[in-house]
């Protein structure tokens, strides 16, 4: 395990997450705001192979982990720390539909932020499109703010910094 929240798990992407994160990958509404094309469930299995085996790689700077439900070890979507093109701390997460709107966006971010600084993050930053009202709710709702527009992808810029201890 990663981390946990009050109903979440998070831990490691395994190959008995392939017909979850199928199912998530391959959801027009899911993927709505993401620059993707449809994949087969060879494709995303090959996908899948791929992130997992990064976990074991030196200077790994691409995580990408399971999200799943405490009650019955269901999965819900994934979250992701990685290094963007500059270098910051960047993270997001994607939920299956049928788990949206049950605030557990808020709740995975929140996780987050408190599991980013307990490995000494001083700041995170997160891409979002300008139409993805949710996500940029759920941003601001855990205290990130707007710090700009990226200029190739045109999606806005959000951040927190942590406040020293």
């Amino acid at each position: 395990m990663i981390f946990e929240t009050n109903r979440m798990l998070v831990r490691k992407l395994t190959l008995e997450d392939l017909t979850g994160f199928h199912e998530m990958q391959s959801n027009p509404n899911v993927m709505k705001y993401v620059d993707a094309n449809p994949k087969s469930l060879a494709e995303h299995q090959v996908e899948l192979e791929d992130v997992i085996g990064k976990y074991a790689e030196t200077g790994n700077d691409f995580w990408i982990y399971a999200v799943v439900a405490k009650a019955d070890n269901s999965f819900l979507g994934t979250i992701a720390f990685v290094k963007d093109d500059l270098g910051n701390d960047e993270i997001g997460f994607r939920f299956l539909e049928k788990y949206w709107n049950l605030g557990y966006g808020t709740e995975i971010l929140n996780g987050m932020i408190i599991y980013s600084r307990k490995l000494g993050f001083t700041n995170l930053i997160a891409y979002v499109s300008p139409e993805n009202i949710a996500s940029i709710k759920t941003l601001e709702k855990n205290q990130f703010s707007k710090i700009g527009v990226d200029s190739k992808t045109k999606d806005l810029m959000y951040t927190i910094k942590y406040k020293s201890a």
